[in-house]
């Protein structure tokens, strides 16, 4: 009896998804949720969770995302091609593969995941981190132009 007052007190780290992108399926937009989405499908666009809502992304082995990423836990086991913003939880499974910065509250990383990108310890909430995706692409520019300069002086 007192195992199963422990088993009904836990709750599963993956969650409940609401929603699933099938691998037959194909978004070219953005996504706003609330709740879990799960991704075995392609989405072509930014995946942003409500604000203050405590929802889950999962994307699968077979899951594709072109476009950033912005919710408190997300699970990613397939392709990335854009920012992840995790305001609580990231996990990397070992078929992970991120081109794009990262930036996260926790983390957790399988072997033979991989993040072709900066990994960023933030503890901020997610609105906030709509505003740092700002940031980083004012760097971006930042770096462009001085390397623009940098090159000019060369050439003197």
């Amino acid at each position: 009896m007192l195992g199963k007052k422990n088993q009904k007190a836990r709750k599963p780290s993956t969650g409940h998804f609401d929603t699933l992108i099938s691998s037959k399926t194909s978004i070219s937009g953005d996504v706003q949720f609330s709740g879990g989405l799960h991704v075995d499908g392609k989405v072509h666009g930014k995946i942003v969770a409500e604000d203050g809502a405590d929802a889950i992304l999962r994307i699968s082995e077979i899951g594709e995302v072109e476009g950033d990423i912005v919710a408190p836990h997300v699970v990613i086991n397939g392709t990335v091609r854009g920012d992840v913003y995790a305001s609580a939880h990231l996990e990397l499974a070992q078929k992970a593969s991120i081109h794009g910065n990262v930036y996260y509250n926790l983390i957790q990383m399988a072997i033979g995941a991989a993040v072709n990108g900066n990994l960023v310890h933030q503890k901020e909430p997610v609105g906030l981190l709509r505003q740092g995706e700002a940031a980083s692409s004012t760097a971006i520019a930042e770096v462009e132009n001085s390397s623009e300069a940098h090159d000019d002086s060369r050439a003197e």
